[in-house]
């Protein structure tokens, strides 16, 4: 796997069709031209993603937005003026010239424009947007560091940009509209509250397990390939593992137990923030250790929390 913090290999890659893993302040995208049959199919094979199940469309900017949306809601433009760039996807009416393979054959379209200083410069330095679903196989644990991407991909087949950890650590929040009416489709890194306190209450329609109008709506998904329980109390949940090897992920209390064989908190002084940004790394070391059960906790379902509990829900589920 080449990882380079220079872009130019990287361009001319998307200029011929390839794709090309970016980083991005969420998580880490597998990118090709959205105007190219040809990247966007790389895409879906390379990740042995279901075509059922849509990609987000990655703008330089919000000026680009017309480009590949229409009939814009004046909600819709009041959330991307205020959180673009940032960790917020809007799913709209798309232009006629959006590929029915990156919408999943819906006539809307996921867009956002990403907050990272290397996405941001990538994409300025093209002519067209990038579709960017997460760089790993579909359904696994999403990467937020280069050697995350390295670990999933031949070199020969994916070439990666690497600009560090993200910051964010969990993916963008993804916002739709009826009519006037916004709904939400995948809690994220964007609050529910701040969305709120813009367009008001928001719809939540967000599992969606046989034609999902935006990505991260599958009843399982993020998932390690140990088995992986959400507890509510890790104290009970341990007492019914007693003949397993666990490794505990926990928000911000160390436990002590016969059964742990390995242990990871989130965020020692109780940072939400910091407990999504190192979600996906601390699942990643988890997986990688000789046990039976990954026991995850449930963190308080609150700012940023709902979406850090909505991701380890859908990594445990069976």
């Amino acid at each position: 796997m080449s990882d380079t913090k220079d872009l130019t290999k990287a361009i001319q890659l998307l200029q011929k069709e390839s794709v090309v893993a970016m980083p991005t302040e969420t998580v880490y995208g597998l990118a090709g031209n959205i105007y190219s049959e040809k990247a966007i199919r790389s895409i879906f094979e390379l990740k042995n993603r279901p075509m059922y199940n849509p990609l987000i469309v990655h703008l330089k900017s919000y000026t680009e937005l017309e480009k590949v949306a229409a009939n814009i809601p004046d909600k819709a433009k009041l959330l991307a003026e205020t959180f673009w760039p940032g960790p917020l996807t809007l799913v709209l009416k798309k232009q006629e010239n959006i590929s029915d393979l990156i919408t999943a054959g819906k006539d809307t379209v996921a867009v956002r424009v990403p907050n990272h200083p290397v996405a941001l410069a990538l994409l300025n330095q093209l002519d067209f947007p990038l579709a960017a679903p997460s760089a790993n196989p579909f359904g696994s644990i999403s990467p937020t560091t280069a050697a995350h991407v390295a670990n999933y991909f031949d070199s020969n087949l994916v070439h990666v940009l690497d600009g560090g950890a993200c910051s964010q650590g969990i993916e963008s929040t993804i916002v739709g509209f009826e009519e006037d009416q916004a709904v939400l489709y995948r809690a994220g890194a964007t609050s529910i509250a701040a969305i709120e306190a813009l367009v008001g209450p928001l719809k939540i329609f967000t599992k969606d397990d046989a034609a999902p109008i935006a990505p991260g709506m599958l009843s399982k998904h993020y998932a390690p390939s140990t088995s992986t329980i959400f507890s509510e109390d890790v104290e009970k949940s341990l007492a019914t593992l007693s003949e397993k090897r666990v490794g505990v992920v926990s928000f911000c209390k160390k436990y002590s137990h016969p059964a742990i064989h390995y242990q990871i908190v989130l965020s020692s002084n109780g940072s939400l923030e910091e407990a999504a940004s190192r979600l996906y790394a601390t699942l990643h070391e988890m997986d990688a250790q000789p046990i039976d059960v990954i026991l995850v906790e449930q963190v308080p379902n609150e700012g940023i929390g709902v979406a850090i509990n909505d991701k380890l829900l859908r990594a445990s589920a069976l």
